[in-house]
């Protein structure tokens, strides 16, 4: 028979109740931080730019690595030492060395410097306990261009959906990527190169050590990024030095099993010292001593995009393949895919009228006899469309939709997480009547001062003709929540929608690791054979990819372009 509580004991655990209530309720009513409130960092002080109406508070501009300039040009990132004081975050920080390349981009940093090292934080929180998913998202641009003040990248509309939102710079082109064997010998590991992802892993760690201060959970980290971004996110997985930080990886068009890959260190190594005698330096204490200015000019003349990742002994230990396929890389769930046109039929087809045979000749011209092959994977049996469609999806897979198969493919088999394909297939709209290009003056200012655009040397040359697809990079802004920072398109209901629904599954993967979620069209994991298919109307369907990317992947390596 049990015995009746004592008065005492009975007022104990009413007292022990009401004080777990009145603990939940002041927690619950703590009031919004307000962006005078500075954010306590390991480094130092951080405010804030004034917070939105919905709370959302912004940091930008905060330094993650000690400036690589002067004798630490071509060294990885090293520690920054603190500051004393609230430092002001009200500022993207500058964009590393670059030349105008890609004429998408706009840019809300103000100027181009070596001292770059800088990331940006979009977060909800209320407190530093809330604990929020983290996305940190890596910008495009080929290693050569880009930056995280991009528009397109903008955190606001994550934060909104209760994700701390990260975005940064890194360092690029030459001064990213160089490989010399004079900067072998300064390290243990005998390798040079990857010193822009050798900075993504710093700031992946800066994540690690201070995410909390801003109510992120460092142990839900989801690393993401579009194109040389994406090959960074697959770079980053495979890495020892960093995918102890990753919990889930988002993959837009682009992995480093095949686009922009890392190539053996001694030939990079080689092209790098013939590099160094193009601007007339015979040692790296010279090419150090050369003006940022004078070494990016002398790398556009050389080469931009002529300074590859590396299998460098120490991000890279072994080849990137033989990590997946060893299943060495991060076990983590995997969201990745690619687009209709990630390029155009014209780079197999060239000029011509696009015809059976003339396709057949192209195929011809670039796998000799394996060409029947390549046809009967990519069939066209009439003039026109047909050609245009087999051509195109031929070129997209060539340039960068094959190595995200081969991610997808090699995760599926070997990183025990479930895997998630998608196909995304929206044309843009067309531009505004009244043109929001028209906003950004000649000199590439913005209407606010704020936002540059990146116009490109080359855009006297004809223009190409209208897209049948999604182009590259055509999906950043309906999957990050962004349409209306892009103010050139005429987005319309549709566009909105598919926004709602692609920005709706990110923010479910990053919570959970999984997609899914009721109201939404089912999205099967890639093991069971389907990929998503992003569009108006989106839908689960066979993929169909597979049997392509295995083909590719027999062919003779020549004939495959992974430029």
């Amino acid at each position: 028979m049990e015995m009746p509580l004592s008065r005492a004991t009975q007022f104990a655990r009413r007292a022990s109740a009401m004080l777990c209530v009145l603990g939940l309720l002041l927690m619950c009513a703590q009031p919004a931080l307000a962006a005078t409130d500075p954010v306590q960092t390991t480094l130092g002080l951080l405010q804030a730019v004034e917070a939105d109406p919905a709370g959302v508070r912004v940091f930008r501009g905060i330094p993650y690595a000690t400036p690589p300039v002067g004798d630490l040009r071509w060294r990885p990132p090293q520690p920054l030492k603190k500051w004393t004081g609230p430092r002001a975050a009200t500022r993207f920080g500058p964009r590393c060395m670059q030349q105008p390349i890609f004429a998408d981009m706009r840019f809300r940093s103000t100027d181009v410097s070596e001292d770059c090292l800088y990331l940006n934080v979009w977060t909800p929180a209320r407190s530093s306990r809330e604990r929020l998913p983290v996305l940190v998202y890596l910008h495009g641009g080929g290693f050569v261009a880009g930056d995280g003040s991009e528009p397109r990248y903008d955190g606001e509309s994550m934060a909104r959906h209760g994700v701390v939102m990260v975005t940064l710079n890194y360092r690029l082109g030459v001064f990213g990527f160089l490989a010399h064997p004079g900067l072998a010998d300064e390290v243990a590991w005998h390798g040079s190169g990857n010193y822009g992802l050798l900075d993504q892993v710093a700031a992946l760690q800066w994540v690690h050590d201070n995410i909390a201060a801003f109510g992120g959970d460092p142990a839900r980290v989801t690393l993401g990024g579009e194109s040389a971004g994406s090959v960074s996110v697959s770079a980053l997985m495979a890495s020892p030095l960093s995918r102890r930080l990753i919990r889930g990886a988002i993959g837009e068009s682009g992995s480093i099993l095949g686009a922009l890959p890392a190539v053996d260190l001694a030939k990079a190594q080689a092209n790098g010292v013939k590099f160094a005698a193009t601007v007339g330096a015979s040692s790296v204490a010279a090419l150090r001593a050369l003006p940022a200015e004078q070494l990016l000019e002398g790398a556009g003349k050389f080469g931009i995009f002529a300074f590859d990742r590396t299998v460098d002994h120490d991000l890279f230990p072994k080849s990137p393949t033989a990590i997946y396929a060893a299943g060495e890389q991060a076990h983590v769930p995997l969201l990745a895919g690619s687009n209709s046109q990630e390029m155009s039929a014209a780079e197999v087809l060239g000029p011509q009228t696009p015809t059976v045979a003339g396709y057949r000749g192209a195929l011809e011209r670039l796998y000799g006899a394996q060409s029947d092959a390549v046809l009967r994977a990519y069939p066209a049996s009439t003039d026109g469309n047909a050609v245009l469609d087999a051509a195109q999806a031929l070129a997209s897979d060539r340039f960068i939709a094959h190595s995200t198969w081969k991610w997808m493919d090699a995760t599926t088999r070997t990183g025990g997480q479930p895997t998630y394909y998608y196909y995304y297939s929206r044309k843009r709209p067309p531009l505004r009547t009244e043109s929001g290009a028209a906003k950004l003056g000649s000199d590439g200012v913005g209407s606010d001062g704020a936002i540059v655009r990146n116009d490109i040397a080359h855009n006297a040359e004809p223009a190409e003709p209208p897209p049948r697809g999604a182009v590259h990079a055509a999906e950043i802004e309906y999957a990050l929540g962004n349409l209306k920072l892009n103010p050139v398109y005429a987005w319309s209901a549709d566009d909105d929608e598919l926004s709602r629904v692609m920005q709706s599954y990110l923010v479910n993967f990053i919570r959970s690791g999984d997609p899914n979620t009721p109201g939404l069209p089912a999205w099967p994991t890639y093991a069971s054979g389907q990929r998503m298919t992003l569009d108006v109307v989106s839908r689960a369907e066979p993929d169909t990819t597979g049997a392509r990317g295995r083909l590719l992947d027999r062919l003779t390596p020549a004939a495959v372009n992974s430029h």
